[in-house]
């Protein structure tokens, strides 16, 4: 009986140490849904809760992000979004009306980066991307990218220097798939969000998700994906989530997907 209270209480003390540990969310979304509910100062909240140190964060329309990131400049890492409306998502890659309007946007110097774009193969060689493309390309901003592999082909034919993040480790997320891209292209970088499931089915880590980790410490970065409001109400759970999947890595890797890989990118735009 005292030894089970024993490991109990060395149980909760590991998970109040790793809870204490820092965390760089590289995936968040405040867009016009979420700020109805949530002002700035209850998202830092949510952020303060789960020891989120910083947090790169898009959403639709920028306004929000942007009042985000002027409530709080030293923890919010804002990337401009190329929607203006939620029809934009499924129609950007025609419309050359956002051309303009990115340029103007971008003209306030305090975006980190753009993203994120939903684009699948079929559309790859639009004009609108293709500017896109450079307009991140010619100030130097990393680029959140929701795609198919062949997508990522082509960015690279494109613009062989830009920083790609390659969200939720694509749209066909096998871990031989992400490696065989990872050793492709050096310079790209993957964040992991809404792939739990895969990572840790019934919380336990995959051998191939272990070992690609293992082998490419430094290309991957986590994030929650707050992709609607209920992932916002549901926070704390998702971040516990991405927690116990960290704990069972080795610890200066768990650090590196947790939070360094994400500030060695972004610690320059702070």
């Amino acid at each position: 009986m005292l030894s089970r209270i024993f490991f109990g209480l060395l149980f909760s003390l590991h998970s109040l140490l790793l809870t204490a540990q820092p965390l760089f969310d590289s995936h968040l979304h405040y867009s016009a849904e979420d700020a109805q509910l949530f002002k700035p100062k209850d998202i830092i909240e949510r952020l303060t809760k789960n020891s989120i140190s910083y947090a790169v964060v898009t959403g639709t329309p920028a306004q929000h992000v942007s009042n985000l990131y002027q409530y709080a400049p030293e923890r919010i890492v804002p990337i401009l979004s190329v929607y203006r409306d939620s029809a934009d998502k499924s129609r950007w890659t025609k419309d050359e009306t956002l051309i303009p309007y990115l340029k103007k946007e971008l003209e306030r110097g305090y975006w980190r980066g753009i993203g994120e774009l939903h684009i699948f193969a079929d559309e790859r060689h639009s004009k609108v991307f293709k500017q896109v493309i450079a307009m991140a390309n010619k100030r130097q901003l990393p680029i959140l990218i929701h795609c198919d592999p062949a997508v990522i082909d082509t960015l690279y034919e494109i613009a062989p220097t830009l920083q790609i993040i390659w969200a939720h480790a694509g749209t066909y997320p096998y871990p031989d798939l992400v490696a065989n891209y990872l050793q492709r292209y050096p310079s790209l970088l993957v964040d992991v969000s809404m792939r739990d499931e895969r990572i840790a089915p019934k919380g336990k880590i995959v051998d191939d998700w272990y070992e690609l980790f293992v082998t490419y410490p430094n290309r991957f970065m986590i994030g929650v994906d707050t992709f609607n409001t209920a992932r916002w109400q549901t926070f704390n759970a998702e971040v516990t989530t991405i927690r116990h999947w960290l704990e069972q890595l080795p610890d200066e890797i768990a650090q590196q997907i947790g939070f360094a890989n994400a500030a060695t990118l972004y610690k320059s735009r702070l």
